[in-house]
């Protein structure tokens, strides 16, 4: 089942007349009823691609819509050759946490809908200083004093940066997930997470980010791991994974069977999945932790690694055991002579 999520008529109409008069400075861009939907377009009096002209547009036309706590997807005419046009991604990290993942997840969507030939450069940003003219100023001096590097770099970078704003969003309690979730997630996946959470199916459920249908899927497995190296072998080296485990074991004389979450993401894809792909992963790691929940399935330990091989028994026992230090109550000296 697909999100739904595409450019809508009155957004491809504007576009198209943004691309013909050179008097429109900017088009923007919002999420709506599962569809891009223009909000407001930008002209300016003056010419829009000179730097100068540019600077100004963006203090007087773009700032007084910048909201703290609202995403925007945000198009400016900066170029006067073509492309003449860059695609902002306007990300506050004090936004919803589903509006987040919602736009993170869609903004390639945006520029393949419009025609990515249209657009010189594509801009990820997360606070309302980066767009004003003097954040255009700072990216462009750290753009020309990066090293040139490869687009799988670039992309890597992306991937480690929405790891870190995912880790670092607000609570689970604002994520609000019904019908229309930005990523929907299939029923057999649901009934294997209720399965596991039940003890009446398998113990190992395993899901991976389908982008082409944009939906969460449950990983076909026979495997029925009954130990960590077990489980390290059944769970992909190459592609990124979230992998619930019931991990059955004995400690100190008692069989204890806990709930795992591996949240797996290797470096090393060996161009098998796109790398831009995985940045999907940790935007949606908890909506899929959200959703595992109202299934009644709550892990007791969550573990996030980038290569399944990180996973060793030792790491995962000490983690749900850890060793009580004993402390030792200070002895007195014994006095001269024995006595």
């Amino acid at each position: 089942m697909q999100s739904g999520i595409s450019a809508s008529k009155e957004l491809v109409s504007q576009f198209n007349d943004l691309l013909r008069s050179e008097s429109t400075f900017g088009l923007l861009v919002n999420i709506s009823n599962e569809q891009l939907t223009p909000i407001q377009t930008l002209t300016s009096s003056s010419g829009s691609g000179s730097a100068s002209s540019f600077a100004s547009n963006v203090d007087t036309l773009l700032t007084p819509h910048i909201k703290e706590k609202e995403a925007l997807y945000i198009i400016l005419r900066r170029y006067d050759s073509s492309p003449a046009l860059v695609a902002v991604t306007y990300v506050p990290d004090t936004a919803p946490v589903r509006q987040k993942m919602l736009f993170a997840s869609t903004r390639l969507t945006l520029v393949r809908e419009l025609g990515s030939e249209h657009f010189r450069e594509t801009i990820f940003a997360t606070t309302a200083k980066e767009l004003t003219s003097q954040g255009f100023e700072k990216h462009d001096a750290h753009t020309k004093l990066d090293a040139p590097l490869t687009e799988e770099e670039k992309s890597l970078g992306e991937v480690k940066r929405a790891e870190q704003e995912a880790g670092a969003g607000t609570s689970k309690r604002e994520i609000h997930l019904g019908t229309h979730m930005a990523m929907p997630m299939g029923e057999d996946a649901l009934e294997a997470l209720r399965g596991l959470s039940s003890d009446s199916g398998n113990g190992l459920v395993m899901l991976k980010v389908n982008p082409t249908s944009e939906t969460i899927e449950l990983v076909p497995s026979s495997s029925n791991p009954s130990s960590i190296a077990d489980l390290v072998q059944a769970i992909s080296p190459s592609e990124p994974r979230f992998t619930f485990f019931r991990y059955t074991h004995t400690h100190s004389g008692s069989e204890e069977s806990p709930i795992l979450f591996f949240y797996t993401n290797p470096s090393s894809t060996g161009g098998r999945i796109a790398i831009k792909q995985r940045m999907l992963y940790p935007l949606m790691k908890r909506a899929v932790l959200e959703v595992a929940s109202k299934e009644g399935l709550n892990p007791d330990k969550k573990f996030e690694v980038e290569e399944p091989s990180e996973i060793t028994e030792e790491s995962v026992l000490s983690e749900l055991h850890p060793k009580v230090v004993q402390s030792r109550g200070f002895a007195r000296p014994k006095r001269p002579g024995g006595r």
